[in-house]
């Protein structure tokens, strides 16, 4: 059978979750052959082959920690050479656009980002996509060489699928690029405890409406009661009462949960082109007329200090 190539996103040897989504996608079209790099390499082997990697090339160079993204694409693009796949497949984060771009650029091959889905055609690799801000749904492959795509996060479902998982060594060898840009230090991220906001099953995101930082514990409250991610728009960004890192939309980040739940968020297009691939959309806007119920599966029109706090409570005492 064919292979597919999957670049594994992992931290020390920990797999997260959207590379497991991806050997899913990668199942449909053929065998995947999964690219495990960095510190801990080896260690993703024993997950990625539970969930359905034929093979696992690792190298743990150092030079993946030490340099910027350069170092991945030339490791990619010799698992380009030694597997020949039909696809090549990349978590759609900023890194992972870029390398999927250089390897694009790099093999002459044309490229599909923020895929939705995969399927295998007459012709190639079919992807959907959302275009346009979300207002269209596009059907695409790409017209020359293999398929490079970066596939958004909670696009398929993760499915154990135990395979061989036989861990193989990659011979990389780094070019002259490779050492453009060190890395010459490393801040760790405080940890809130809740999911990674592009990765989260569940969103919940405050915007104008909730009127200052300090109503925010409200969104966080009903956050927490969900086990979800929170995120905010634009205007409460903007306006300092979150950080900029949890700004979802346009200028921030896309995500796509199983449920996103919007408080306070009047719906402008900016914000909708982050979150209108969501499974199931519920709003919370006082503003009747307000745009972000044109796109919602539930609409509540109310004030979001007596509905979120109730909201919150239900959610909790049903746990309890």
């Amino acid at each position: 059978m064919a292979e597919v190539l999957v670049l594994v996103d992992h931290v020390d040897g920990a797999v997260r979750k959207p590379t497991l989504e991806l050997l899913t996608l990668a199942r449909r079209i053929g065998d995947p052959v999964a690219v495990a790099l960095g510190a801990g390499a080896g260690a993703t082997a024993p997950v990625l082959g539970e969930h359905g990697a034929v093979r696992v090339l690792t190298s743990d160079a150092p030079e993946f920690a030490e340099y910027l993204v350069v170092p991945k694409v030339d490791a990619l693009q010799a698992a380009f050479g030694a597997v020949s796949p039909v696809a090549v497949l990349v978590v759609s984060s900023a890194e992972g656009k870029e390398i999927a771009a250089r390897l694009a650029l790099r093999v002459g091959s044309g490229i599909i980002t923020d895929a939705t889905d995969l399927e295998a055609g007459e012709q190639g690799v079919v992807a959907t996509q959302a275009a346009f801000a979300a207002s269209y749904t596009t059907r695409s492959r790409v017209s020359r060489g293999v398929p490079v795509i970066t596939v958004k996060p909670n696009s398929a479902p993760v499915e154990a699928a135990p395979a061989a998982g036989a861990v193989e060594a990659l011979a990389v060898s780094f070019g002259e690029a490779a050492t453009g840009t060190k890395v010459t230090s490393r801040t760790p991220r405080e940890s809130t405890g809740r999911p990674e906001l592009t990765e989260a099953a569940i969103v919940v995101s405050g915007g104008r409406g909730v009127n200052g930082a300090e109503n925010f514990p409200l969104i966080e409250a009903l956050a927490d009661s969900l086990g979800a991610a929170v995120g905010a728009s634009r205007a409460a960004v903007d306006a300092g009462w979150y950080p900029h890192t949890s700004q979802v939309g346009q200028t921030g980040k896309s995500v796509s949960p199983q449920l996103y739940i919007a408080s306070g968020i009047s719906g402008a297009i900016q914000h909708r082109a982050g979150m209108q691939t969501s499974k199931t959309i519920v709003a919370i806007n006082k503003d009747a007329e307000a745009p972000i119920f044109e796109l919602v599966d539930y609409g509540v029109v109310g004030d979001l200090f007596a509905v979120v706090p109730q909201l919150t409570e239900e959610i909790n005492t049903r746990k309890g």
